[in-house]
């Protein structure tokens, strides 16, 4: 989706709603629901009536991003209406990403598509599609901006979590001038850095230091996937999970540790989830495009980082993804 996002449109909408219902997707991170809670703050201080939400059940904000301000302004999907008046999705890449809200988002009178994946189609009315943003949250600051609504320390403090998470801290390609210039206004409303830093990537209980180790004991590595780049892979099983009852988002952070992997381009892991299904995230460094094989096999993502879901066994999804992989451009 690479058509110019119709700015005027979108905000003429929001203005002239008595009801704005916002969603993201599905199992959100930072991005997701940080852009979503800085919106849904923004909109808030004007007359409408706000609602935002994600397609889960359980309806649980992640362990992990409770920090941010706003959940308030959260309703769960089975309280969300069936034909909202106004709907925004943020940071999906398609309908089904919108899990139990997806069938909301078809019936709404306006859906605006609010996005940075490039292989979104555009399935909104209006679409603020753009793959050049390092976040989403680059384009919930500029509907705020064009809303022409101003930023309190709670809108910013979400927007940073955003940009922070998707752009590795700062670390990625994706991290232009432009990014440091919109992290640099988020601080100047007096936000503190360091409470984002510690809450996303230096806090987890006890049970995960049990769950990582058993997860880095399984780590395989075939140097001649991705072309001869190296994949390295792992699992993280229900079991490892299950003696001290962490969720599915404890595990998001594994991938973190394995891509350090020298001899491997490309990292993977699978988590298992309650119901038994694997849902893989995928990373690459600088080389191997993973976007495209994980959409192949039901996924999607950028070029960089990227997941999809399976329904098999492990070694069947990694049989499929390294076929898909080294599939000729």
């Amino acid at each position: 989706m690479t058509t110019s996002p119709d700015w005027a449109g979108a905000v003429k909408m929001l203005d002239g709603a008595d009801q704005v219902c916002l969603a993201c997707h599905v199992r959100p991170d930072a991005d997701a629901l940080g852009s979503m809670l800085a919106l849904a703050q923004a909109l808030a201080t004007r007359s409408a009536v706000v609602l935002a939400s994600f397609g889960d059940e359980p309806f649980e904000v992640p362990a992990v991003l409770r920090f941010l301000p706003g959940a308030g302004l959260l309703t769960p999907p089975a309280e969300y209406p069936a034909q909202p008046e106004v709907m925004v999705s943020l940071d999906a890449s398609s309908i089904d990403r919108l899990g139990r809200l997806a069938a909301n988002a078809t019936a709404a009178g306006q859906l605006i598509v609010l996005d940075h994946h490039a292989s979104n189609a555009g399935f909104g009315a209006l679409n603020l599609v753009d793959p050049r943003a390092a976040a989403t949250a680059v384009l919930a600051r500029e509907l705020i901006r064009r809303l022409d609504i101003p930023l309190s320390q709670d809108i910013a403090l979400c927007l940073y979590a955003g940009l922070v998470a998707d752009t590795g801290s700062f670390r990625f390609s994706s991290s232009t001038p432009q990014v440091h210039q919109l992290a640099a206004e988020l601080l100047s409303t007096g936000i503190d850095p360091g409470v984002v830093s510690r809450e996303l990537y230096d806090r987890a209980p006890f049970a995960y230091l049990g769950m990582l180790a058993a997860a880095l004991r399984r780590a395989a590595l075939d140097r001649g996937a991705a072309n001869g780049r190296g994949l390295v892979w792992t699992t993280v099983t229900r079991a490892d999970r299950a003696p001290a009852c962490l969720t599915m988002d404890a595990a998001e952070s594994v991938i973190d540790q394995l891509r350090r992997t020298d001899e491997a381009e490309v990292a993977i892991v699978l988590k298992e989830a309650d119901d038994g299904t694997w849902q893989a995230s995928v990373r690459s460094k600088e080389l191997a495009d993973v976007s495209t094989p994980c959409a192949a096999l039901g996924g999607g993502g950028h070029v960089r980082a990227a997941g999809f879901a399976f329904s098999g066994s492990p070694d069947a999804a990694i049989t499929a993804f390294k076929r898909e992989l080294d599939r000729p451009a």
